[in-house]
């Protein structure tokens, strides 16, 4: 069983800079694929970024591409997403989540351990 343990949400002002962290409580880490989704008040969770077990390969939902960042350290067991240029509508609980299986998936079904979600709220 895998734990993951988002951090680094916050308030932030539109335009601004949030870098999230979700740590994993196994060594196996370098084995998942990792993703972030994230879910707006009163919106279904969708996909925002994912990172192949090595970091080779990422992948980007369009509303966030060349503003986000995902990426991995594979020695600290931690994923991180790097987000500029945020806008009011990037405002959502953020999670992470880990793929045994795939090499970076969009949908959320493929993912087999979640975090517990960190809140980001980007004012205008």
């Amino acid at each position: 069983q895998v734990q993951l343990v988002e951090s680094g949400g916050g308030l932030v002002q539109a335009g601004g800079s949030l870098r999230l962290s979700c740590v994993a409580s196994e060594r196996t880490f370098s084995y998942y694929a990792m993703g972030w989704f994230r879910q707006a008040p009163g919106k279904e969770r969708e996909f925002v970024a994912a990172i192949s077990w090595s970091g080779g390969s990422t992948y980007y939902a369009d509303s966030v591409k060349g503003r986000f960042t995902i990426s991995r350290d594979n020695a600290k067991n931690t994923v991180y997403l790097r987000m500029n240029t945020l806008k009011p509508e990037d405002t959502a609980v953020y999670y992470c989540a880990a793929d045994q299986v795939s090499s970076g998936s969009r949908g959320e079904c493929e993912y087999d351990y979640w975090g517990q979600g960190t809140e980001v709220t980007v004012s205008s």
